[in-house]
């Protein structure tokens, strides 16, 4: 059965991030590590590639090397939370050594960018009544870590207004 997976270039530290990102998501393995042998072209012993599994999701990454690429925005990992403490916890823990960016985005220690996004966030962006829409996301992009109760704050002042 074919399946596709996100393939992540990492410059030499794949085994250290896939340890991390473990870590941080519930239901997370480490599958297959590929290790470079005598033959190269990597040092004998060094991560090659490996295989690893986020709450699910299969990836995929390889030590390529930091001339080559690095990541951008253009490719994010968006993390879907059920509430304010998942969207805390997600949001802690990966952009510590990283950096914040606007409206729930990050870039983690290693440069990979994500969206920790609450579920709720639909609800405040899609509400019937666009001032109270509006309102939800101005108050969106003015912030870098999404927090719920700021949401439903500003819906409820523009119904004041």
């Amino acid at each position: 059965m074919t399946s596709i997976s996100p393939c992540l270039w990492f410059d030499d530290n794949l085994e250290e991030a896939i340890a991390f990102y473990t870590s941080v998501f519930p239901n997370s393995s480490t599958g297959n590590i590929q290790r470079y042998a005598d033959a190269g072209p990597g040092e004998p012993g060094k991560v090659m590639a490996a295989d690893w599994t986020l709450d699910g999701l299969g990836f995929r990454g390889i030590n390529g090397g930091p001339v080559h690429a690095t990541f951008t925005e253009a490719i994010s990992l968006s993390v879907a939370c059920k509430d304010q403490a998942e969207v805390d916890h997600y949001w802690d823990a990966l952009v510590e050594g990283g950096e914040p960016g606007p409206c729930g985005w990050l870039k983690d220690q290693y440069g990979l960018s994500w969206q920790i996004v609450p579920d709720e966030l639909g609800e405040c962006l899609g509400d019937p009544d666009p001032a109270r829409a509006s309102a939800a996301l101005n108050a969106m992009l003015g912030m870098q870590k999404i927090v719920v109760a700021d949401l439903r704050k500003a819906a409820d002042a523009a119904d004041k207004a």
